[in-house]
């Protein structure tokens, strides 16, 4: 063979090489869905806990809806109303995503699971959650450095809610089953992760993205920070109150517009009761002595629709937990140093500080996000 012929040859054969590296790697991980803008608001933190291998995509957020919304996640094959559960049974967007004074599985601020068991605490909105690097939960159990591996994430909350006595009752296999039998299924996965096979693994994933889009920031208070609308005298002296500790003292808690989330997600015991022994605070957690009687600080953030409050929803009503607040506060050793009206018993405030306090809060509701306006 001449050597011109010989040259050729090789970068023949060189370039069948390459052809078939990247053809190899095509099918290997060629596979990209479109990426989804999450539009961070404005004033709100820009760190974001979005794990790299659960990227936010058009494509997995979609599926992920329609799965939190499918009550045969739950596992049940039948029709049968009572027998069929979905996240957004407990998880309605009209509570921003909270389960509702309405819900007839709502008993003394504990939910019914389809074990007929209720569960330990009260449920927790679904909103800005991707901003949260504090775990979840009232306790905060679900958190990066849990030594259980499958108790570190939000995908790993999804599958709880599966398997958990007090939830769904079920199990991952039952959950396929009854997933496998929607036609429409396979060309979601397929479209979301670039392979038609349902697997539970990725059915915690486009959840756990669906939940990290929800998010809330398009209250009249918002609208106040950006200089378009404009609050009343009563909605800006309860600011006042919100933000100074001489008034209400809310915000070392709960923030304020330096923090727009409205909540710290830290936990405080906030002084609900002389006795701590809750199997389930924040000591569970920590084991550390302070923490008992801990639980996180919930956002404020459509307060007026997340009704019953606190972690065992013992309040039904707005107008009770400012009460409780304001003169019905219960010493004990584990009282968080910011519950710094605890010697006196609560805020004190009078009516018209705590008429003008609620108003502030009112101005914290998302019509839009709770699907009552498209505004």
């Amino acid at each position: 063979m001449r050597k011109k012929d010989s040259c050729s040859f090789e970068i023949f054969i060189l370039l069948i090489f390459f052809l078939f590296a990247s053809c190899h790697r095509e099918e290997e991980g060629g596979f990209e869905a479109t990426p989804y803008p999450l539009n961070i608001p404005p004033f709100f933190p820009t760190k974001l806990n979005i794990p790299e291998n659960n990227p936010l995509t058009v494509e997995g957020i979609a599926l992920g809806e329609q799965l939190f919304h499918d009550k045969h996640l739950c596992g049940y094959t039948g029709n049968i109303p009572d027998s069929l559960m979905s996240c957004a049974t407990c998880h309605a967007r009209a509570y921003a995503y909270d389960i509702g004074m309405s819900s007839p599985r709502l008993q003394g601020g504990h939910v019914k699971g389809r074990g007929e068991k209720y569960t330990p605490h009260n449920v927790m909105p679904l909103f800005n959650l991707v901003f949260n690097h504090e775990g979840y939960f009232w306790n905060g159990m679900i958190y990066p450095d849990n030594p259980n591996p499958q108790q570190r994430t939000l995908e790993d909350v999804v599958l709880m809610g599966i398997v958990a006595p007090h939830e769904m009752n079920s199990s991952p296999e039952r959950t396929l089953v009854a997933l496998k039998q929607n036609p429409t299924y396979p060309g979601l996965f397929k479209a979301a992760f670039g392979t038609p096979e349902i697997t539970i693994e990725n059915i915690s994933k486009a959840i756990a993205q669906y939940l990290r889009s929800l998010i809330s920031a398009n209250s009249k208070f918002d609208r106040y920070l950006q200089g378009i609308e404009t609050l009343t005298a009563n909605e800006l002296h309860g600011y006042v109150l919100f933000t100074t500790e001489e008034g209400a003292d809310c915000f070392h808690c709960h923030g304020s517009s330096g923090t727009p989330l409205f909540t710290s997600n830290l936990f405080y015991n906030n002084a609900l009761d002389a006795q701590c022994n809750d199997p389930r605070d924040r000591f569970a957690v920590t084991g550390q002595e302070h923490d008992r009687g801990a639980y996180r600080a919930p956002s404020l953030r459509n307060v007026e629709v997340t009704a019953p409050y606190m972690h065992d929803g013992r309040f039904e009503t707005l107008d009770a937990v400012l009460q409780f607040y304001n003169m019905e506060l219960v010493n004990s050793p584990w009282v968080h140093p910011l519950m710094h009206k605890i010697k006196q018993g609560g805020t004190l405030l009078t009516p018209s500080q705590i008429a003008d306090l609620k108003a502030f809060l009112l101005t914290l509701t998302d019509e839009q996000f709770i699907g009552k306006t498209e505004k």
